[in-house]
């Protein structure tokens, strides 16, 4: 059962989600917060599991990965054994931002980012084709980026 949140906690999450690295002092100015009052909330969302960390967002592009897919596999069998090593293997690989179990055609889907096209090849031969138990794979080529957020819409 999710947890119920005031609007004074909605609107704190709204602006951290906007920006992780914004000063308490200002966090709290933003809310109608004393300061003190704003620290005790935030730790307490923090405590409470609402907010599971901060990162640093970074430009793909700019920091050498200018590949980017969606992957689709599909899996032979749902052997437990084949499943929590494919599970296992992808969670290891730096180059899968993302994995989903779902339903429909395909078993998984991820979002991969390399440098180009030969390395993300690379990624195909040496890694994914070699894991047990897959059947299919099929790539989604990322043209542009149309919306990218991390932000949940509270």
């Amino acid at each position: 059962m999710p947890l119920t949140l005031a609007d004074s906690d909605l609107r704190l999450l709204r602006l951290l989600q906007r920006d992780g690295r914004i000063s308490n002092q200002d966090l709290a100015e933003a809310a109608g917060m004393s300061p003190s009052a704003c620290w005790r909330r935030v730790k307490a969302l923090e405590e409470a599991g609402l907010i599971t960390g901060y990162a640093a967002i970074l430009a793909p592009e700019a920091t050498g990965f200018t590949f980017s897919a969606i992957v689709h596999v599909t899996l032979a069998r749902h052997e437990r054994a084949h499943v929590d090593h494919f599970i296992e293997a992808v969670s290891r690989r730096p180059e899968v931002l993302e994995c989903f179990a779902t339903t429909g055609e395909a078993d998984y889907h991820l979002r991969v980012v390399s440098p180009d096209k030969d390395s993300y090849n690379r990624f195909l031969d040496e890694f994914l084709f070699r894991l047990p138990g897959i059947a299919h794979v099929r790539t989604n080529v990322v043209l542009k980026d149309v919306k990218l957020t991390t932000a949940l819409p509270l």
